[in-house]
C-alpha cells in the first residue's frame, strides 16, 4: 500500500508579474506529516465518511490521482491497496472497522494512513461540514505594490493598456511611496512587503530602482519586515552592469516572452516596429550566465498559440520557471481581432504543451503556472489582492487597485493609510471571493480557479459577481493540470508506505 505527496513548497509562479493574488497559506503536503498519536487518537473518537467532494481518477496502471478540490486540496496518487482503504469509508464507519476488514496490514499502518486521509480532507466525520474552508488571513501578512518606475517604454506590445509618456517616478516621490508601503504594514501587522519594480519598461530608470530599493532596504531592517522586490522587464536592454547591480542586492527578475522568433515578435515590437525577440533571448542568457534566474512571463493571445510548444521547449531546456497569463482585452486593443483566442484552440495549443511537459516533468511543482490565474496549490477565495492587500502606485503617486485599471487611483501616498482608502472604495474593480460569484458558488473547482481575473469579467460582462469568460477553458483544462502533477508526484516523490510502521518516505 503506497501513497504519494508533494513534500515540499517549491512551486512555479513566484515573482510573476501577473501574479498579484493573496498567497494562500493552507496546509500543504508537508505540513501534514508525520502523523502523531493525537491525529489518531482524534479519528478513532469519529464515525468517518468519504468526502462527498473527493475527485478520483486513473493516472496510470492501479494508480489514482486522490484530491478534495474543496477541503484541503492537496493532490496525491494512491495505489489501489490504499485506494480500497479509502473506499472502505463509502459506507459510514469507525476506525476500529478498517483494521477488522483488512487483518493482513499492519494495524499501526492502517491507523496512520486513515488519520492521513483525515488530515487531507479525503475523509471527514460524520455530522461535520462536508468541505473544510481551510483559509488563513494571509492578505494580512503581505503587502504587495505594483511601483510604476516610469511611463516610458522601449517596446510598443499590441496588447499593452498604457498610453506611453516620458513621465517618470521621481525620488521624492517614490520615497513617499516606499514610507507609505512601510506605514500600512507596520498598521495592518504585517510581515512581508513584496514591491514590483513595474513600468513602462522599469530597467529605464534603473537608477532610481536602485535608489529606491535601497531606501526600502533601510526600512525593513528599521521595522524588521522581510522585504522581496522584482523588477519587471521586457528583456530587451539589460546591460552587465545592471545584472550585476540587480544580483549584488538580490533583486530578482522577471521576464515577458511571448515565444521564439515572430510568435514573440508579432506582440511585442520595438517602437519603431523592429523585431525584439533576440534581444530578449539574449537578456535571458546573459542573466543565467550571472547566475541569476529569470521567471518568464508568457502572454497567450490566439497569434501565439502555435509557438508555444518550441517556447516550452525552450524554457524547458534552459530549466527555467514561468507562468502562463492570457491576453486580457483593454480599450486599446479591442480593436485588434487576431488577439482573442478561441476557446477550443487555446485548450488544444495548450494539451500539446502538456504533452511536451509530460515527457519532460520539472522537479518543481506546475500547479501554480499553466492556467493563466488559476491556482492549484492550494484552496484559496481570492483571485488578487485587489481591495485586500495590493496597491499600483503611479508615477505621479495616485493610488490604484489594478495595474490595468493604473489611471483610476483612488487616493494618494500622501494619506496615513492609502491601502485602507482602496479597501473602502466601492468604485472600481472588486476582487470579490468566488463564494459571491453567480456560476461559481457550486463548482467544484472554484477554490482553485477563483472565478478568474475580475477585471476581465467586468469588461465581458459588466459585472464582477459571475463567472469568468474563460470557465470552459479552466473547467477542460484543470483535470489535466492535475494530472501533470500526479505524473510529477510518481517521478519525484519517494511513496509512503504501510510496509512500515511509520509513515515515511520508503
Amino acid at each position: 500500500m503506497k501513497i504519494w505527496l508533494n513534500t515540499s513548497l517549491d512551486y512555479e509562479r513566484e515573482d510573476d508579474p501577473e501574479d498579484d493574488c493573496v498567497n494562500p497559506s493552507a496546509r500543504y503536503s508537508s505540513g501534514l506529516l508525520p502523523i502523531q498519536e493525537a491525529d489518531i487518537e482524534l479519528v478513532r473518537k469519529k464515525i468517518l465518511k468519504r468526502a462527498p467532494s473527493l475527485y478520483v481518477r486513473a493516472c496510470g496502471e492501479e494508480l489514482w490521482l486522490v484530491s478534495n478540490p474543496l477541503g484541503e486540496g492537496s493532490i496525491v496518487v494512491c495505489d489501489t491497496q490504499a485506494l480500497s482503504l479509502l473506499n472502505l469509508f463509502d459506507t459510514p464507519g469507525e476506525l476500529a472497522r478498517a483494521g477488522q476488514l483488512f487483518p493482513h496490514w499492519v494495524q499501526e499502518d492502517v491507523e496512520q494512513f486513515v488519520a492521513l486521509f483525515y488530515k487531507l480532507g479525503f475523509l471527514v466525520g460524520v455530522g461535520e461540514r462536508t468541505h473544510a474552508h481551510p483559509f488563513t488571513a494571509s492578505a494580512a501578512e503581505e503587502l504587495t505594490a505594483w511601483l510604476h518606475v516610469t511611463n516610458a517604454c522601449n517596446l510598443r506590445c499590441h496588447y499593452c493598456y498604457l498610453v506611453k509618456t516620458q513621465d517618470d517616478l521621481s525620488i521624492e516621490v517614490g520615497r513617499k511611496a516606499v514610507d507609505a508601503l512601510f506605514r500600512v504594514a507596520v498598521k495592518h501587522k504585517m510581515k512581508r512587503i513584496k514591491i514590483k519594480y513595474a513600468g513602462g519598461e522599469a530597467s529605464l530608470q534603473i537608477g532610481n530602482v536602485l535608489a529606491l530599493h535601497e531606501y526600502s532596504t533601510q526600512l525593513a531592517l528599521r521595522h524588521d519586515i522581510e522585504l522581496k522586490t522584482v523588477l519587471l522587464s521586457n528583456g530587451v536592454v539589460l546591460s552587465q552592469r545592471t545584472i550585476d547591480q540587480l544580483k549584488a542586492r538580490n533583486i530578482a527578475v522577471a521576464i515577458s516572452l511571448d515565444g521564439l522568433g515572430s510568435y514573440h515578435d508579432q506582440q511585442r515590437p520595438f517602437r519603431q516596429g523592429q523585431a525584439s525577440s533576440r534581444y530578449v533571448t539574449r537578456t535571458i542568457e546573459r542573466l543565467l550566465a550571472n547566475g541569476l534566474i529569470p521567471h518568464i512571463s508568457i502572454t497567450i493571445s490566439q497569434r501565439n498559440l502555435e509557438g508555444l510548444p518550441d517556447l516550452i521547449n525552450f524554457i524547458l531546456a534552459h530549466r527555467l520557471p514561468f507562468s502562463f497569463n492570457y491576453y486580457r482585452e483593454n480599450r486599446h486593443s479591442a480593436h485588434i481581432a487576431d488577439l482573442q483566442f478561441i476557446d477550443e484552440d487555446i485548450i488544444r495549443a495548450m494539451r500539446s504543451v502538456f504533452l511536451i511537459l509530460e515527457k519532460n516533468l520539472p522537479a518543481r511543482s506546475l500547479l501554480n503556472c499553466l492556467l493563466d490565474k488559476a491556482k492549484l496549490a492550494a484552496p484559496h477565495q481570492h483571485t488578487c489582492g485587489v481591495g485586500q492587500n495590493y496597491l499600483v502606485i503611479d508615477q505621479k503617486g495616485g493610488v490604484a487597485k489594478c495595474q490595468m485599471e493604473i489611471e483610476q487611483t483612488v487616493t494618494t501616498v500622501e494619506v496615513e493609510d492609502p491601502l485602507e482608502e482602496l479597501r473602502n472604495d466601492r468604485e472600481g474593480v472588486a476582487g470579490l471571493s468566488v463564494d459571491e460569484k453567480e456560476g461559481c458558488r457550486e463548482c467544484t473547482w472554484r477554490y482553485w480557479c477563483t472565478g478568474g481575473c475580475p477585471t476581465v469579467t467586468y469588461r465581458a460582462t459588466g459585472r464582477y459577481d459571475v463567472k469568468s469568460p474563460n470557465c470552459a477553458i479552466y473547467q477542460e483544462l484543470l483535470p489535466d493540470v492535475l494530472r501533470l502533477e500526479a505524473l510529477r508526484l510518481l517521478h519525484y516523490e519517494m511513496p509512503l508506505t504501510a510496509r512500515q510502521s511509520n509513515l515515511r518516505a520508503s
